[in-house]
């Protein structure tokens, strides 16, 4: 093998294991950024059902109280109108999902599912988490799942959810009297639950590793053929010349001119000695023959 392809093969192999070191780094730096702005994402989706909830407790639900006390109207509970606009909202961004899941809830589809009431249990034996993670392993792969806790802090909540015999007619009628009963001040009673797809968090990933790869690579490239050139002028072209002239003197041919490479680094101390030698080989020649 000659010495240019040592030369490669040495770069190329310090390359690839340096972009390999690099791209493991690069990925798991770029994946704990990327679950960061996802929490940040979960965190709007939180505030803007919260913003829902609000409005639909201090703007719609005063004015359809009288109505609620002969026809209840689902649209005056927080819960559903928040559940109702992300649903909207995830028509544009299906990677999202989000539940307003209670342990007793007055709406069977607000119940907690196994893995969301442990989530939720969580936040009651810690009233000072304000949220809970998990990774989960799904249908759609692993989701990345944070919930946040629904605690009652207004006594309105238990105008409707504290004792059958005081919630609205209407509202039993409805619902009936066995569910979504028995809350207390203070109690965390459910949980707000938004999962995205880890799969978003690993494209999102991914797509900048190859960023960082492509532009390592490309500067990696860049250095592999500076060096080529310089390893071609500096080295291998005066080792190539130099070769081919100790090959005539070997031959007993002095008639090939001295070889003299400018400058003060190795190959020209080199050719300096090469000469040196070739000069004093000549002067032994001559004086064999004379």
């Amino acid at each position: 093998m000659k010495l240019r392809a040592k030369f490669n093969l040495v770069l190329v192999s310090a390359c690839l294991i340096g972009m390999g070191a690099a791209s493991f780094l690069t990925y798991q730096v770029a994946q704990k950024n990327v679950l960061q702005e996802i929490e940040n994402e979960i965190d709007i989706v939180r505030s803007n059902a919260l913003a829902v909830r609000n409005y639909t407790a201090t703007g719609i639900t005063p004015l359809l109280a009288d109505d609620n006390a002969i026809l209840f109207i689902p649209n005056s509970v927080p819960s559903f109108s928040a559940q109702t606009v992300f649903a909207k909202f995830q028509e544009s961004f299906p990677e999202y999902s989000y539940k307003e899941a209670a342990l007793n809830p007055t709406n069977p589809d607000d119940l907690a599912n196994d893995w969301e009431a442990d989530m939720i249990d969580q936040l009651r034996a810690d009233q000072s988490l304000d949220r809970v993670v998990s990774i989960r392993e799904t249908d759609v792969g692993r989701s990345y799942v944070v919930a946040f806790p629904f605690t009652i802090t207004k006594e309105g909540c238990l105008a409707c959810h504290s004792d059958p015999d005081i919630a609205p007619a209407a509202m039993l009628d409805l619902y009936g009297p066995d569910n979504g009963f028995g809350w207390q001040m203070g109690e965390t009673i459910g949980a707000q639950i938004v999962s995205v797809p880890m799969a978003l968090a690993d494209k999102r990933a991914l797509e900048l590793v190859l960023v960082i790869l492509a532009s390592i690579g490309a500067a990696f490239a860049v250095v592999i053929v500076l060096v080529n050139i310089m390893l071609s002028r500096i080295v291998l072209k005066p080792v190539s010349v130099m070769s081919d002239i100790s090959e005539q003197v070997s031959m007993g041919d002095f008639s090939a001119p001295e070889y003299v490479k400018k400058g003060s680094d190795e190959i020209s101390s080199l050719s300096a000695s090469f000469n040196r030698m070739r000069r004093s080989l000549a002067s032994a020649m001559k004086l064999l023959d004379d």
